[in-house]
């Protein structure tokens, strides 16, 4: 195989522009993502008065979505249209959203629970529909060990601005004296509004690459089973359980803390929110760059380290100063999405690997069993916690008192479990071997084996048309 066709065969990288561009549509997914973790479960427990119920709606639901993911992945990677494999389900995706969006944020005072089921499934389809076409997406837009931290810290830092004006939103209507339930409301016209818009400038300037499988290969759904048999692809399960659990159960029970134990107000509380998802323009950059040189997963390894002994802190702080939790908060934001940076990027390497070995592009399944486990971790870290808050005797509704047992059993709750699950999310990648090098090697091999297919097909296609041509004389 000559040097010419393996670059023929390889993508060219895209532009920072194109990168940022591709990066609007992850905006509105990382803000409702956030706003569904930390603003929905109090909204729906306090204001619309469902109280610590609502806790296992939001966990029952999401354990419910789990098996939409892989079979949207299986669905994924079969399709094939004159407008590429991932556009038209975001193309799809973005209307079930917005449905959603209104039916939720704009809920009546006094719904039932299954109310909040039903509009909590619809919600969540159409966030598994966008990302895993967006994830799935992104791995063939960016081929080398190094672009991939690239282009999902580019995803993760536009995440943030999206995440960001979320937050804000109730915090200026605190400010200019209106309620909690208005400003909830503002979020979700913010969120519709928006998600139209950035999946539109993704979907109009990003080209879309078709990766191409040997003749003769065809999916089937023991390909599930084939593809939860391997080391790496366990690693990747288990770590991002536990880096979205650890993060998720604190984000269920953050008001309550802050509020109730800390004694922050409201709007501070969410200011220190805002602090925290803002460091993500930094965490992600930065831990995408030390991935690129000590490796990824050492770089998910410290980052996990390093963010369990800085929530050590939280609960040894003198409670009413909200200005002495602004530092830890933001380092606690940086390396968060510093290690979901890095699991996102591993997960990309790990699907390359496995197309070389199995010689089908699995990307679409990959990420959307992932994207089960993350929906797992985010069902069992509200329920669980909401579950232990309960147990405590903790009440949650509007003007409610707790006594000294209940704080203090919110105060362990709120540390001991996310410290715990990070932990162990960084100790799932001991071991690991897939280095830069390693996965250089594999995306040799494989340019060379896709520009070895794509000049069969033309030899194909040139012989066709040669016997068509043929033909056509002697008639």
């Amino acid at each position: 195989m000559s040097d010419a066709k393996t670059r023929a065969a390889a993508p060219a990288q895209l532009s920072l522009l194109s990168v940022l561009a591709f990066a609007c549509a992850y905006m509105p997914f990382a803000a409702l993502q956030l706003s569904v973790a930390v603003q929905l479960p109090p909204f729906f427990a306090s204001q619309l008065g469902l109280g610590l119920a609502a806790g296992a709606a939001f966990g029952v639901v999401r354990l419910i979505d789990i098996p939409v993911d892989p079979a949207l992945g299986l669905f994924m990677d079969k399709t094939k249209t004159p407008i590429g494999r991932y556009r038209p389900w975001m193309i799809a995706g973005a209307p079930i959203l917005m449905l959603a969006l209104y039916m939720l944020y704009q809920a009546p005072p006094g719904i039932t629970e299954r109310y909040l089921v039903v509009w909590l499934l619809v919600v969540y389809l159409g966030m598994s529909i966008l990302l895993v076409a967006g994830n799935s997406w992104a791995s063939t837009l960016a081929t080398s060990y190094k672009a991939r931290s690239r282009i999902f810290g580019a995803m993760l830092a536009l995440g943030v601005v999206g995440t960001v004006t979320a937050l804000l939103i109730p915090v200026i209507f605190e400010k200019t004296g209106r309620t909690e339930l208005s400003g909830m409301r503002a979020v979700g016209w913010f969120l519709f509004v928006m998600s139209p818009i950035a999946i539109l400038i993704a979907l109009v300037s990003t080209p879309e690459r078709l990766v191409k499988s040997p003749p003769g290969h065809r999916f089937r759904v023991s390909d599930y089973f084939r593809l939860l048999s391997r080391g790496n692809v366990l690693r990747i399960l288990a770590a991002d359980f536990c880096v979205t659990m650890g993060p998720g159960w604190m984000a269920a029970l953050y008001f309550f803390y802050y509020r109730q134990s800390r004694q922050i107000s409201l709007s501070d509380a969410s200011l220190l929110l805002t602090l925290y998802i803002l460091a993500g323009l930094i965490g992600g950059p930065a831990t995408a760059w030390l991935g690129n040189r000590i490796s990824k997963h050492r770089a998910l390894i410290v980052s996990t380290t390093l963010y369990s002994l800085m929530l050590i802190i939280i609960p040894l702080m003198p409670r009413g100063d909200a200005k002495l939790y602004a530092a830890p908060m933001i380092i606690l934001g940086a390396l968060a999405t510093g290690f979901v940076v890095m699991v996102r990027a591993i997960t990309a390497d790990v699907g390359d690997e496995l197309r070389l070995q199995g010689g089908r592009d699995l990307i679409g399944l990959l990420y959307a069993v992932t994207s089960a486990t993350t929906k797992a971790a985010g069902a069992l870290a509200i329920f669980v916690s909401y579950a232990l808050l309960n147990s405590v005797g903790f009440n949650a509704r509007p003007g409610a008192l707790n006594g000294p047992d209940q704080i203090h059993g919110l105060d362990l709750i709120f540390i001991l479990g996310p410290i715990a699950f990070v932990m162990l999310g960084g100790a799932s990648f001991l071991g690991y071997a897939l280095t830069a090098d390693k996965h250089a090697e594999i995306r040799r091999e494989l340019d060379e084996r896709d520009a070895a297919i794509e000049g069969e097909a033309a030899v194909l296609q040139g012989l066709t048309g040669e016997t068509a041509g043929a033909a056509a004389s002697r008639s």
